[in-house]
Formats: C-alpha cells, structure tokens, sequence
C-alpha cells in the first residue's frame, strides 16, 4: 500500500494542506505562479505551510540552503548538501505514465506545465512497463515539438527513461511477444526518430520530492 503524503500549497487558488494529489491539482492547475510541495507527514506539512514557501522552494529535507549564485551548503547538519534543483521551467512540456500493473496496460500523456492542459494522450496501450511508457512519452513530446519549432524543455521523472532517451535505446527485460507487439512496435519507432533527429530541447528530471508530483501525474499512487 502506498504511503500517504500530504500537499501543501502555499500559492494556489485555495491555499492549504490537502491529503491526495488530486485535491492540490485541483488548486494549482491552470494557476499562474503556484507553488506546492509535498511532504510525507501531517506534522512537517503544518510546519511547513506555516514557514511559507520560500523556506521550502528548491530544498531538499532542509539540508541544504541555496546561495545567491545558485550553489548550496551545507548547513551543519552532518549530511552532504543536496544539489539546488532551481526553479521550474514552467514553459515546458510534462510527461507522466499511467498503468495497471507493471507489465500490464500503459498509458501515457504530456501536459503543459504551467496549466495542466493536456497536448497529447496515447493508450492504453495493452501490454508494457512503466519505463518504457515514459520514455514513449518523452519522444512523443520532442517528436510534438520538434514538428512545432518548439525549443520548450519536457519533463519526466522518470531516470530510466531519461538515460534510455539520452542513449537512444530502451533496455527493458519485457519480452517480445504478441502480448506486448504494440509497444515494442512504437518503441522501436521511438528509437528510429531518436537516431535520425536532433534537438535542442532540454530533457530534464522533475524532482518529485522538492516540487510535488509531476503536472501529468495520473494520481494512481
């Protein structure tokens, strides 16, 4: 069973501590200029919509503070410093994957990062993994923008789908075999526009633990 975490949105259209992703979606969607972060007890979200957001934006557990130049240090604490994650770029595509199982049925959206909306949708497909639907949606979205002259930025939180994109080949164990054609049919597509294309878009990790879920996220935690 999943652990529960609990939202705070500090900047949002109804500023609060919400306990589902779907209940912050529903206030920081289509809001210019959110900010929201999860956390995983009742305790450190109540202290932490208390604070206010600056104290919390692009940290990471508290130990590390962010410097002017953009660097952190630590703060005495014993632990190495956590790497500042910045801010997000919110001109940007976000990528998420749902399933019902793992393997099982995928499906995949991108979002737009700054409202939610939706630019594109794929599935279910009948047979995949988690992984190899990201990085389906990660290619889907540079295919979208290189057609658009879009330089935007995609995000995934996904690592192992950005290391496959980054090296243009999906390694997945997920056999071969009729149940599974449709995905290792547009895998194999993925791949053959990955080789044959470039871009100038950035591909980059969305921190989960500093900026809550992802914008695409399918709430399926």
């Amino acid at each position: 069973m999943a652990k529960s975490k609990y939202y705070v949105v500090w900047v949002g259209a109804q500023p609060g501590i919400y306990s589902s992703w779907g209940e912050c979606q529903q206030q920081v969607n289509q809001f210019t200029g959110a900010k929201f972060k999860a956390f995983e007890s009742r305790s450190e979200a109540e202290k932490a919509y208390a604070l206010g957001w600056k104290a919390f934006w692009g940290k990471q557990g508290g130990t590390s503070t962010a410097s002017k130049s953009g660097k952190s240090r630590s703060t005495g604490t014993g632990k190495s410093p956590a790497v500042d994650p910045g801010d997000i770029d919110y001109d940007s595509i976000s990528v998420d994957v749902g399933t019902r199982g793992n393997p099982g049925p995928v499906e995949y959206k991108g979002v737009d990062t700054q409202t939610g909306d939706i630019i594109f949708s794929r599935g279910p497909i009948p047979k995949g993994t988690n992984n190899l639907g990201e990085f389906l949606a990660i290619v889907h979205a540079l295919a979208y923008l290189h057609q658009q002259g879009s330089s935007k930025t995609v995000y995934s939180d996904s690592a192992n789908a950005l290391k496959w994109v980054k090296q243009k080949k999906a390694v997945s164990t997920l056999p071969r075999d009729a149940s599974t054609r449709e995905i290792w049919e547009l895998v194999d597509r993925a791949e053959a526009w990955l080789r044959t294309h470039t871009y100038n878009n950035k591909v980059l990790k969305w921190h989960t633990k500093d900026w809550g879920e992802i914008k695409a996220d399918y709430g399926r935690k």
